[in-house]
C-alpha cells in the first residue's frame, strides 16, 4: 500500500507521515511542487531516524506520479465526499491520495480518482490535520486487508 501526497505544503506533516509509513510499512509518493525545500530540517526532525525505514519516491508533477500507478486504484481522501472509508472495501495495492493542506486537489485530479472518501467527523469542524487523516486512513486500509504489522 502507498500514501501519495499531492503538493504538500507543511514539512512537519510530511515528516509525521514518513514516520507513520515507516512504522506501518507503506511507501510514500511526494507529488511536487512542495511548499518547502526537501532538505528542510523540519522533515527530518519530525520523521527522525524513521526516514531511513520508508520508501520515498518524489515525482516532478502529477502526470509523472500517475505514470507509476499501474493497475492500482487511486483512492482520494477529501472533505468533498460523503462515502466513509469505514464502508469502503480497500485492496492491498490501493494508493491513498491526500491533497495539499490549503486546497486539497484540483477537480481534474479528483475526477480521475477511482474513489473519493471522507473521514467522518463532527459537522462543526472543517477538516483534520493531514498526518492525522493519513494515520486513520492507512490504519483502516491495512486493517481491512490484513496487512497490519505484528
Amino acid at each position: 500500500m502507498r500514501i501519495a501526497l499531492f503538493e504538500p505544503e507543511i514539512a512537519g506533516n510530511v515528516g509525521a507521515i514518513l514516520r507513520l509509513s515507516a512504522c506501518l510499512g507503506a511507501a510514500v509518493d511526494l507529488v511536487e511542487p512542495m511548499g518547502f525545500a526537501w532538505d528542510d530540517r523540519r522533515v527530518r526532525r519530525t520523521a527522525m531516524d524513521y526516514i531511513d525505514h520508508v520508501t520515498i519516491t518524489r515525482h516532478a508533477d502529477f502526470e509523472a506520479f500517475r505514470s507509476t500507478i499501474g493497475a492500482s486504484r487511486l483512492v482520494l481522501f477529501t472533505t468533498k465526499s460523503e462515502q466513509s472509508p469505514y464502508t469502503f472495501t480497500f485492496r492491498p495495492d490501493d494508493i491513498l491520495l491526500f491533497g495539499k493542506e490549503s486546497a486539497g486537489v484540483p477537480v481534474d485530479v479528483s475526477d480521475i480518482c477511482d474513489a473519493r472518501l471522507r473521514i467522518p467527523m463532527r459537522p462543526q469542524v472543517r477538516s483534520m490535520n493531514l498526518a492525522t487523516s493519513a494515520a486513520l486512513a492507512l490504519g483502516e486500509a491495512l486493517r481491512q486487508t490484513d496487512a497490519l504489522p505484528d
